[in-house]
């Protein structure tokens, strides 16, 4: 169960996520030991306080959920949140973009961040899978493996689906051996979080990480 606890990010991203919600996951991630909590901005320097010296890494997000900030501002979200206490950053792409095939400005948005954290701070590219084709899939997990991210994702788990295994297995099949892949959104179970590992899963991003480590099933949505 340890090295499983060592692949998922323990995660709090709803609007009207408390303080003592927080320091409960902060606490069951040190507990545990999850590779990070997964927070929203505001509250990094808070979870970075609250496990320092815990092993655990601090994940956030930028341009969540939607994907539809600018590059400039992706960049300066990233910059801020390392300022902050953030060790890893999960980005979500310029989904518009991408449909209208418009690579040019994808791998742009995507180099923007992964520039602001070089050397800092890990680099996560959400592609959202749900609202995108097969073809539009590995396109954008092309285009951020040439932008220099250390792994794709699946899913924000606020759009229309989160990760499948049939999406883990394209993924993994697009970025080789070398990049990450993270299933993030709908994984409740060990069962769940089983069958994306063996898909091509090297993380897993869930608010369930005590029920999936302790073999139970959890109702969260995300």
């Amino acid at each position: 169960m340890t090295n499983l606890a060592k692949m998922i990010d323990h995660t709090a991203l709803k609007a009207n996520t408390t303080m003592e919600q927080i320091e409960t996951l902060c606490a069951e991630a040190r507990e545990f030991g999850f590779a990070s909590v997964c927070v929203n901005p505001t509250w990094v320097e808070t979870a970075a306080e609250l496990l320092k010296e815990s092993g655990v890494d601090i994940c956030t997000v930028i341009g969540f959920p939607l994907g539809a900030n600018t590059p400039e501002t992706k960049a300066f979200e990233t910059k801020d949140a390392i300022n902050k206490g953030a060790t890893e950053v999960d980005m979500v792409i310029n989904v518009a973009a991408l449909k209208a095939k418009n690579d040019e400005l994808v791998e742009r948005d995507i180099r923007a961040v992964v520039e602001a954290a070089k050397g800092k701070a890990l680099t996560k590219v959400i592609i959202e899978t749900c609202l995108l084709t097969d073809e539009e899939k590995e396109r954008a997990c092309r285009i951020a493996v040439d932008a220099g991210t250390d792994f794709v994702k699946t899913s924000t788990g606020f759009s229309t689906g989160g990760a499948t295994v049939e999406d883990i297995a394209l993924m993994r099949n697009v970025v080789g051996p070398t990049i990450g892949v993270k299933a993030s959104g709908g994984v409740r179970s060990l069962a769940d979080a089983k069958a994306m590992i063996a898909a091509g899963a090297t993380r897993i991003g869930a608010s369930s990480g005590v029920s999936i480590v302790k073999g139970e099933v959890s109702s969260s949505d995300y």
